[in-house]
């Protein structure tokens, strides 16, 4: 069962979704790169809150609990991270980005 899963969840900026959108394709091949997520591309959705604003959403799968702290360590990781960072918000009382460790479930 894998337990690694995280459901990144992004707020964008108004005016903003291009640019992210261009920093999200680079988003896993560099953990890729690394050696920190499973071979299987992450899986991109894009939404619309209830304010009506933009939000993406990544799935992808850690190859170990460590991933996250090692990409912290990574400058090329980090670069993208920061860039992320500048084009979200924090809205509808949640932070700018969230991602949280899931697991996934097997329906009998």
């Amino acid at each position: 069962m894998e337990t690694n899963i995280a459901l990144c969840t992004y707020r964008v900026s108004d005016g903003k979704e291009a640019e992210f959108k261009s920093l999200l394709a680079q988003h896993w091949p560099a953990l890729r790169k690394f050696g920190l997520v499973a071979d299987e591309p992450s899986v991109l959705f894009r939404g619309k809150d209830e304010s009506g604003k933009t939000f993406f959403v990544e799935i992808l799968t850690w190859k170990s609990k460590e991933g996250p702290d090692i990409a912290e360590q990574t400058p090329e990781i980090m670069a993208i991270w920061e860039r992320m960072g500048v084009l979200t918000e924090a809205r509808l009382g949640r932070p700018p980005m969230e991602f949280p460790i899931v697991e996934r479930l097997v329906t009998p």
